[in-house]
């Protein structure tokens, strides 16, 4: 792998690159550093070297059809970075560049703050104003011709919904109604408060689903517009689930010349997402009332439904190593080849009856659920050697024994994210943590780009000496059965020496509950926890009152910017590896050590690397912040392969020491207070 030792800049890049906040003189021919220096000068930015380095590499790799992976520690400014040369690019070219996120946060960041700053400030250089375009899936938008009466009989099982406000699911379709006669964009993100996703299916349509050009009100449709400007844009910001789509399904973003995804670490499991199906018996039922309403009996595909229900009946809740039992495997084929059979008569009828626009809404809306059916049946069906099969309890029933589901994922996706979207195509990769282990292979080798160069543009920020990484090491090892009563006096003593200020990290919403009730018990400071309020409710009062604690798992580990003396401390209860019965995981590791490899090291221990990466992050996000991450798991101290863990967080100062830990808190509680008091008394 080629590594990016430095900034090889001539004298003239370096001067302007040096002269941000003053005019950097930079022209059209100018390279992306100097541009670099415009658009920070216009935003009364300062210098930095990491964002430089980052500009000057992506620019090389665009311009030299590279594969390139780069590791941009927070605060580093890396939007801008790869935004820079990108529209450059795209606009000296006449290029077409996809940029990607994980989340909507930064989605939203990236397309109405990062990106028009960018844009302004480089139109005077480069002489034309880059065209930039937002996209996502179809079900993101407003469905006009569904609202309009297009698609009948809905979606939900019992018929269409009230429309008057007789419950809070009846309240969100009339304030959908109304919305609809107002909206510019019928984006679902525009609609502030949202609603729930049942309310949203009512008013909108999958990709499958819709009519596309046959659509008697395409002229009108939010969703074609948004393709239209996109497929005319400079530079396209979508989202890992629009790539899911792209990877696993059909091309939906079109020809373009380069592919940039931020937050990289998050693909490979947003695609592995995208590719995982499930087998229902209501989905399947659901696809047989589909084909009913235009006339197509189901006799069959009833039959395979039945089928499924009894042997479902009759299985246990988790992997099937060799594939679906002979009873099992019966029923998908039963299922299989009545929904194959109804989608045969649904076709006949929609030409018959004079092509799809003629047919309406309600022959499409057949075709997709009898499809997707189909494909699942056939991934059930597939070598066991490619995909991995279980079984699941409906979502949300935890007490149960019996499954609900037949779920379907790829062993592997490194090919088809090398295959489907990388390609020869010029590709950069960039996150806070993708140096995992201290090194870029294993991200390379799971996002399947071979040969890439690679660059570690650092961080702005001290870690050595602005935060301190505690290893609990006295602790007992964490078992299976939530976090142990010693775990829970650590967590007290640390968080009365920080003087709340504490965001705490669990490996599950279980132990996260159970550590929120027991500090609401012994401390006098407010404890959240995640499921108490929407995320962004509880961060908003998280950081409104530096003595808030928030607890809580999954989405805390990663997104969550609370700089300041707030999150002082973050505490992570153990080491996030996944459960040993997670089926993806558990079928990776297996694959890995068949091939010789070790399975722990390249799935389990890679994957708690970057959550710690990722959790541990959330402690300094400035330049003046100050803390101490606390781990409250003995192994990241004592066991083996505490190295590759160490080596992937930030380059804090580590210790064991309990009281060196608990004597930083309490001075920075101590210095915190003491700014926090001329507030006080004036307020």
């Amino acid at each position: 792998m080629k590594a990016v030792k430095g900034t090889a800049k001539d004298d003239a890049v370096a001067d302007a690159g040096a002269a941000a906040g003053t005019d950097a003189g930079a022209t059209a021919d100018a390279g992306a550093a100097a541009l670099l220096a415009t658009v920070v000068a216009a935003m009364g930015g300062e210098r930095r070297e990491g964002q430089e380095a980052m500009a000057s590499a992506v620019e090389a790799a665009l311009a030299g059809d590279e594969h390139l992976l780069v590791q941009a520690g927070t605060g580093t400014g890396k939007s801008l970075a790869y935004l820079v040369p990108a529209v450059a690019r795209a606009v000296t070219q006449g290029e077409r560049i996809v940029v990607s996120t994980a989340t909507l946060a930064l989605q939203r960041q990236v397309f109405s703050k990062d990106l028009p700053a960018v844009v302004d400030a480089l139109e005077p250089v480069l002489g034309v104003r880059a065209r930039s375009a937002l996209f996502k899936g179809r079900s993101n938008y407003l469905c006009v011709h569904k609202m309009a009466g297009g698609y009948e009989g809905g979606d939900d099982d019992e018929g269409a919904l009230p429309l008057g406000p007789t419950s809070d699911l009846g309240r969100e379709v009339v304030r959908l109604n109304a919305w609809a006669e107002e909206t510019d964009t019928g984006d679902r993100d525009d609609l502030v408060p949202g609603v729930s996703g049942r309310a949203w299916a009512q008013v909108s349509v999958t990709g499958r689903e819709c009519l596309e050009s046959q659509c008697p009100m395409a002229s009108e449709c939010f969703s074609q517009k948004a393709r239209a400007d996109a497929a005319r844009a400079h530079i396209v910001v979508t989202n890992h689930a629009v790539l899911g789509v792209q990877a696993t399904s059909h091309d939906i973003l079109g020809e373009h010349d380069a592919l940039i995804v931020d937050e990289a670490h998050e693909l490979v499991s947003r695609i592995t997402s995208s590719a995982t199906h499930e087998l229902t018996v209501r989905a399947i039922e659901r696809a047989g009332r589909r084909a009913r309403r235009i006339g197509v009996t189901t006799a069959h595909l009833d039959t395979g439904a039945r089928a499924v229900e009894a042997a479902l009946a009759e299985e246990t809740i988790g992997r099937l190593r060799l594939g679906p039992s002979e009873q099992l495997a019966a029923a998908i084929e039963l299922v299989r080849s009545g929904a194959r059979d109804a989608l045969s008569a649904v076709t006949k009828i929609a030409k018959e009856s004079g092509g799809a626009r003629e047919a309406g809404a309600g022959a499409k809306m057949a075709q997709a659920a009898l499809t997707e059916i189909a494909d699942v049946c056939e991934e059930l069906q597939a070598d066991p050697g490619h995909y991995v099969v279980w079984l699941a309890p409906a979502d949300g029933d935890y007490d149960a024994t019996t499954p609900d589901r037949i779920l379907a994922a790829p062993l592997d996706v490194a090919g088809v994210i090398g295959d489907r979207l990388v390609g020869e195509k010029p590709s950069i990769f960039t996150s806070a943590t993708l140096a995992l282990g201290g090194g870029f292979e294993t991200v390379a080798r799971h996002l399947g780009v071979h040969e890439p160069v690679s660059l570690d543009a650092g961080s702005p920020f001290d870690y050595a000496t602005q935060g301190i990484l505690y290893v609990a090491s006295e602790l007992p090892r964490p078992g299976m059965g939530g976090i142990s009563p010693e775990a829970l006096d650590e967590l007290e003593a640390l968080i009365t020496a920080a003087g709340g200020r504490t965001l705490g990290l669990f490996s599950s919403h279980r132990a996260a509950l159970a550590a929120a009730e027991a500090m609401r018990e012994r401390l006098d400071v407010p404890v959240l926890y995640q499921k108490d309020d929407q995320v962004s409710t509880l961060v908003r009062q998280f950081r409104e009152d530096p003595r808030t604690c928030l607890f809580g798992s999954t989405t805390l580990w990663q997104g969550v910017d609370v700089p300041g003396a707030t999150a002082s401390l973050v505490v992570i209860d153990r080491i996030p590896f996944p459960r040993p019965d997670e089926p993806i995981s558990q079928a990776r590791t297996e694959a890995v050590g068949r091939a010789g490899g070790n399975g722990f090291l390249a799935v389990s221990a890679t994957h708690a690397a970057l959550l710690l990466a990722q959790g541990a992050g959330r402690l300094i996000r400035s330049a003046s912040d100050r803390g101490v991450v606390a781990v409250l798991d003995p192994r990241l101290a004592t066991a083996g392969y505490r190295g590759f863990l160490t080596r992937t967080l930030p380059p804090m100062w580590v210790t064991t020491d309990r009281e060196a830990a608990l004597g930083a808190l309490r001075r920075l509680d101590a210095e915190a207070s003491r700014t926090l008091e001329p507030e006080v008394a004036t307020s």
